[in-house]
């Protein structure tokens, strides 16, 4: 019986093997250590992928890349088919995540770039309280494994910003491959600089599995956002092996990054039942923002659009919570939700209280979770990136987007692929629900910095907004398609050439380069 009442492990186990009582040890054990974890608040793990497409996992519909794993946790608890982030690029989505606010309101509206390149005034604002902060203060140990993409200066690194444990990187982009860290943007734990000896997904994840075995005996915060799938498109020969049948490299290689980014949820879920911690956590996932599909081969289908857009391509991503025994499992929700409600909704899961000081955008989504109320949880979900905008209000989506004139509408009830506008149809509708958007707006901070770009992004012709004269430059015989003779730098070419035809148009010209900034 020495097991009750602590940790039970693999290691004690085979320490009563042949004893007669292992078994029934074992048993009484994690039985003891389950009922500890639920007479404590539950834990947090919060799981972020990064780029990944709407449909870019089983459960939302793709058939060619398996994802177990992730496909679970919509099993075995609830998926929103209507989950939202408050930016379709990487950094303003993360500072609304952890804040549970719209990122605008504190100036956080845009991606930075590069480490060597950014604003310095890029990172979260000392005055805004996020998330590992407000469950320190209620008694939680926090951990963070992955992408930062808040602060490169030292005040807004994530040790000085409610981590008590981090092993990431800070830049929005990194290298999967041992021994090719950035020296801009290096592998830290904590402060200090490292090399991890195997691919980052892999790292991550068993990071993240060490984490739960130090804090299993109190309650933790475990907030895990990978950088999969991501480019750079590196992938090993074990992942890459399960795919041998996909003909198109750019496809296969985003296939092996997704199955090592679900084998590494996979880790963290199968760590938690080892632990007996898998009743009493609160798991949630994920993605920043919709898939760059000409990039990667993600997939957004149904949706419109790609990661930087406002269409519901970049905006609406795979978003699901598990909760073993307080949220009903196999639940699909079509309610609207925000990525700004988790906040809320972790604080209420843990205990706590969230104050009307703290001013949120978020609420808590637990009465929905739980079946308590089946009422929309937001009037209104909105959006504000540069010279992008939407605003969401029950079926009705309006936008203007990138280099629009004119605003857009569209009842996606009807409509979710956003194909057919009904604006000139409906202009009263539209009027009501800009005077909406430009109230809400008009709430908000200018951005504190725009997307800082290195010259490099594109030949030597800087900017997306040049692509245009650029592409014109190198169109040689004027037909309108760029070929390997007359864009004669291969990386270039390959990554521009999304489809793989051997040519490049302008389109693909402008959606490369723009993938590039949006970072």
């Amino acid at each position: 019986m020495a097991l009750i009442g602590r940790s039970c492990d693999r290691r004690d186990f085979l320490g009563l093997l042949g004893s007669g009582t292992a078994a029934l040890a074992l048993s009484r054990g994690c039985r003891a250590q389950e009922a500890d974890a639920r007479a404590r608040g539950p834990n947090v793990v919060l799981i972020l992928a990064d780029d990944l497409g709407y449909a870019g996992i089983g459960v939302q519909g793709c058939t060619d890349i398996p994802t177990p794993n992730i496909d679970s946790l919509a099993q075995n608890g609830a998926r929103f088919t209507s989950g939202y982030v408050s930016c379709p690029v990487c950094s303003p989505t993360r500072a609304g995540l952890m804040t549970g606010r719209y990122q605008q309101r504190f100036g956080h509206e845009h991606n930075p770039g590069p480490p060597t390149e950014a604003d310095a005034e890029f990172g979260l604002l000392p005055g805004e309280t996020i998330l590992p902060e407000r469950l320190k203060a209620l008694g939680y140990v926090t951990g963070m494994f992955g992408k930062w993409h808040l602060g490169y200066q030292e005040a807004s690194t994530p040790t000085r910003r409610g981590f008590d444990e981090f092993y990431g990187f800070l830049g929005g982009a990194h290298s999967y491959i041992p021994g090719q860290s950035d020296p801009k943007n290096p592998i830290l734990r904590g402060t200090e600089t490292l090399d991890p000896p195997e691919y980052l997904t892999d790292a991550l994840a068993q990071e993240a599995a060490a984490f739960i075995d130090r804090h299993a005996t109190e309650p933790f915060f475990l907030y895990l956002p990978f950088n999969a799938v991501h480019n750079p498109p590196h992938a090993t020969e074990k992942y890459l092996a399960r795919f041998a049948g996909i003909a198109d490299e750019k496809r296969r290689i985003h296939a092996a990054m997704l199955s090592a980014l679900d084998d590494a949820v996979g880790v963290v879920l199968a760590k938690l039942r080892e632990r007996g911690l898998e009743e009493n956590t609160l798991v949630i996932f994920l993605s920043d923002n919709g898939g760059p599909t000409l990039q990667t081969t993600s997939s957004n289908l149904p949706l419109r659009g790609y990661k930087g857009d406002v269409y519901e391509g970049g905006i609406r991503v795979p978003f699901m919570v598990q909760w073993k025994g307080r949220v009903p499992a196999g639940q699909v929700i079509d309610q609207p939700v925000i990525a700004l409600d988790l906040l809320p909704t972790v604080v209420a899961a843990v205990g706590g209280t969230v104050s009307p000081d703290w001013k949120l955008d978020g609420v808590n989504l637990l009465p929905l979770l739980t079946g308590e109320t089946t009422a929309p949880p937001h009037d209104n979900l909105y959006w504000r990136f540069g010279e992008q905008c939407a605003l969401r209000q029950g079926d009705w989506k309006l936008l203007k987007g990138r280099g629009a004139a004119t605003w857009e509408l569209y009842n996606l009830a009807e409509d979710i692929a956003e194909a057919h506008d009904l604006a000139t149809q409906m202009p009263e509708q539209v009027a009501a629900l800009i005077a909406t958007w430009e109230a809400w707006s008009a709430e908000l901070q200018e951005p504190r910095w725009k997307r800082q770009t290195p010259p490099r992004a594109l030949g030597q012709g800087g900017r997306a907004r040049n692509v245009g004269q650029q592409f014109k430059q190198w169109d040689a015989n004027g037909d309108g398609k760029l070929t390997p003779d007359e864009l004669p730098r291969e990386n270039l070419f390959k990554r521009l050439d999304a489809d793989g035809d051997g040519v490049v148009t302008p389109e693909e010209a402008q959606a490369g380069v723009r993938a590039r900034q949006d970072g």
